[in-house]
């Protein structure tokens, strides 16, 4: 499969995912929108994963990139390609889907739970989540539901946390990619989000646990086998 990621910011990568993009024999490519980068011809790529970053959705004047990104996100959705987005693109895809994104009530950053919608038990990536006792968060803001996904999880801090439209598109507010590295990163460029608010752990609770990486990194891994069904 060849897989394409759209990337925002130098400190936001595939994170986990590139060893299972390397495991696989698949083939990887990537948009760097903070570099000038163009989107691909669509028929360049099988699967789009579209990552984090600190901007917001609607923070165009800032960032012209995300408008044409936008467009791009609509047409590779509307072409069937698969498409996951991690954090910020989960509400990218959201936003090119109708739905609102809007400041959660919550900043969420640290290792929180995930409660699974009753209706969506039965979905694989639902089970997945499952057997997750922690995934990690950093966001501010958060999605409405698009009208025609299904919503998977929740949390304390932020009612939508995934969703899913017939296995073709995923977005999760949480980010299951993450590892040590990339934690380290995220604390050592976004320390300002790092308020002690209600939900948000401090740099030495993000980085203690070893285990934490291992465990969503695996669920990484497994939801990233069932895009490829």
């Amino acid at each position: 499969m060849r897989i394409h990621s759209l990337q925002h910011v130098p400190f936001e990568d595939i994170g986990s995912l590139i060893q299972d993009v390397k495991a696989s024999g698949h083939s990887l490519t990537t948009t760097h929108w903070y570099k000038g980068d163009s989107a691909p011809e669509l028929e360049s790529f099988d699967l789009l994963v579209v990552m984090g970053g600190p901007m917001g959705v609607y923070d165009d004047d800032i960032y012209p990139w995300l408008a044409p990104e936008k467009e791009f996100i609509a047409k590779a959705i509307a072409a069937g390609k698969k498409v996951m987005g991690i954090c910020l693109g989960a509400q990218l895809i959201a936003c090119v889907l109708g739905a609102q994104v809007t400041r959660n009530v919550y900043r969420e950053i640290g290792w929180f739970p995930l409660e699974i919608c009753a209706d969506a038990s039965s979905h694989p990536v639902a089970k997945i989540l499952a057997e997750c006792k922690y995934v990690f968060h950093w966001h501010g803001d958060t999605f409405a539901i698009p009208p025609q996904a299904q919503l998977l999880a929740s949390s304390k801090a932020c009612a939508n946390q995934a969703y899913v439209i017939d296995n073709q598109v995923y977005g999760f507010q949480f980010h299951l990619e993450t590892t040590e590295q990339s934690a380290a990163a995220l604390i050592k460029n976004c320390a300002e989000d790092l308020d002690k608010s209600t939900y948000v752990q401090s740099a030495e609770e993000i980085m203690k646990d070893k285990e934490n990486f291992i465990a969503i990194n695996k669920a990484m891994s497994a939801v990233f086998n069932q895009l490829l069904k």
